[in-house]
């Protein structure tokens, strides 16, 4: 099973070292998403971070930077959104319905499918699809190895993703939930969770 990591959608002194630190422990699939935010933080950020790694960022925003950087994909937010025009190389999508899933699997390397359980970032945001519609769509062939879960997604449901049929899974809140940007320096128990994060997953 896949595990992708959000990045904080904010931006923050410590997280160019946390980054690098999480890649050095086998990060291999981060998302780059920053929503509403300037390009020019994003460019920051990646030009603190060793070219090493850049195969293995997905950006939500400012595409150009994935040709600029040699990043490894752009994903698009919105599923009726068209790929910008032009554009060459990998894709993933984000869906927020069910039936959405089939087309937007055709083209795109993987998909997310949003709301999967109850938020964690934004915990007034509920699960949008019950377990029995989940189980359905992957017994149809809708959800599959292509097929990621996004939303509320912690160390503790990785396994009921799993068994729901999702080829990956991906987490923000109940990874950066682990680092106080305001008091801590220390994120030895963020990397510590990734770990566990990585193994559930496995």
């Amino acid at each position: 099973m896949k595990l992708v990591i959000f990045t904080k959608s904010t931006f923050f002194v410590e997280e160019d070292k946390i980054l690098t630190a999480l890649f050095e422990e086998g990060m291999d699939n981060l998302h780059l998403y920053k929503p509403g935010s300037s390009p020019m933080y994003s460019e920051r950020l990646l030009s603190l971070l060793s070219d090493d790694y850049y195969k293995k960022i997905t950006v939500h925003d400012h595409y150009y930077l994935k040709n600029e950087y040699g990043l490894g994909g752009i994903n698009i937010d919105n599923p009726e959104s068209p790929l910008p025009e032009g554009y060459k190389g990998n894709f993933s999508r984000t869906c927020t319905r069910i039936d959405q899933l089939k087309e937007a699997k055709r083209k795109a390397r993987y998909v997310f499918l949003d709301y999967v359980f109850d938020g964690i970032t934004l915990p007034q945001q509920k699960a949008a699809h019950t377990p029995e519609q989940l189980k359905e769509a992957a017994k149809r062939g809708w959800i599959d190895k292509h097929v990621y879960a996004l939303g509320g997604v912690t160390l503790d449901n990785i396994k009921a993703a799993k068994d729901m049929g999702f080829g990956g899974v991906a987490v923000r809140g109940d990874l950066w939930n682990r680092f106080d940007i305001h008091n801590q320096v220390d994120y030895k128990e963020l990397i510590a969770h990734f770990a566990k994060l990585r193994k559930a997953a496995g």
